[in-house]
């Protein structure tokens, strides 16, 4: 098949999209695919017209190849193209619009509250400690962990950096101690439950993609009505938001508390695929080697571009 790797953009998380990309593309061409790489410009629908693919591997991160707006641009150009449309990828990159979707459903996900930036400068939205993040922003871009030892003041000052310099809006969510989670779906299958041991702070952008920072522990030790939770909470939300091919959900888990400790973060509709990523791991985990879980990430994306368009599979 002809296959184009859509990679790189303009968001925040460029450099690791690159790195997923390269290793699909790899993986493509060691499968006989016939690969062209694209490195996302403006023009997007000329790149990917001159291409001619029978089908894109989306490899974008972050704004705009998440959010629906690239999406969008393959289903006006007919084509088929791996992980989520464009109505469930605008849903789950808004972590508010997610809660709505899936909390009614009965998805424990954290209370928290939309709040102006502007306001954190007069006083603290929650009771400290609790955690500030963009509504539309993925791979802990721009997270903030506000404690009583933290020295951002009391309140925030306008003369330390964090997010609120970037974004207007920001997600206040009670800080939840305990153990960092991730669980893959893969089809309609969750595959696994990892646990993510940073080296030291948190799971940051940095702790995620920079080797040696974190450790992966897969399977996750827990008990099993925790480990059972988390692989049903994932394949729900998949379900409910509509996700194709594959997605990650990200829990915390406060052991003091039981399975009543157990929320739900976010869902991630393009999850990397880089060599610390945690698709890949899980998939490695159940026997899925790097290059069958790109053919099967394809095969999927075949399968339901023909299954909307109305053709036989």
């Amino acid at each position: 098949m002809k296959v184009a790797v859509l990679m790189g953009g303009w968001s925040a998380e460029r450099e690791v999209s690159l790195t997923s990309g390269r290793g699909i593309a790899e993986a493509c061409r060691s499968l006989g695919h016939d690969v062209t790489e694209i490195d996302m410009g403006r023009n997007l629908g000329a790149q990917l017209a001159g291409a001619a693919p029978d089908v894109v591997f989306n490899a974008l991160h972050g704004v705009p190849g998440e959010d629906g707006t690239v999406q969008g641009v393959m289903d006006l150009l007919g084509l088929a193209y791996t992980h989520s449309g464009l109505t469930t990828s605008a849903i789950a990159i808004d972590k508010e619009l997610t809660k709505k979707m899936l909390v009614p459903a009965g998805i424990p996900m954290p209370q928290g509250r939309l709040v102006a930036s502007e306001t954190l400068f007069e006083a603290d939205p929650l009771p400290r400690p609790y955690v500030l993040k963009p509504v539309n922003e993925g791979s802990s871009v721009g997270v903030a962990i506000v404690t009583d030892e933290s020295n951002y003041g009391q309140p925030i000052r306008r003369d330390v950096p964090g997010p609120w310099d970037e974004f207007a809006t920001l997600l206040a969510e009670p800080f939840i101690a305990g153990k960092e989670l991730t669980v893959a779906v893969l089809g309609d299958e969750a595959l696994a439950v990892t646990e993510l041991v940073p080296e030291s702070g948190f799971y940051d952008y940095a702790a995620k993609y920079t080797d040696g920072l974190t450790r992966h522990i897969c399977p996750a030790a827990l008990p099993a009505e925790v480990e059972a939770a988390c692989l049903a909470h994932a394949l729900a939300a998949h379900r409910l938001l509509g996700c194709r091919g594959t997605s990650r959900s990200d829990f915390r888990w406060d052991p003091a508390q039981g399975l009543a400790g157990l929320y739900l973060l976010e869902v991630n509709t393009q999850p990397g695929m880089t060599p610390l990523s945690l698709v890949p791991e899980q998939a490695r985990h159940r026997g899925i080697s790097y290059d069958q879980l790109v053919q099967r990430l394809i095969d999927l994306a075949i399968a339901d571009h023909r299954q909307r368009k109305g053709s036989p599979a």
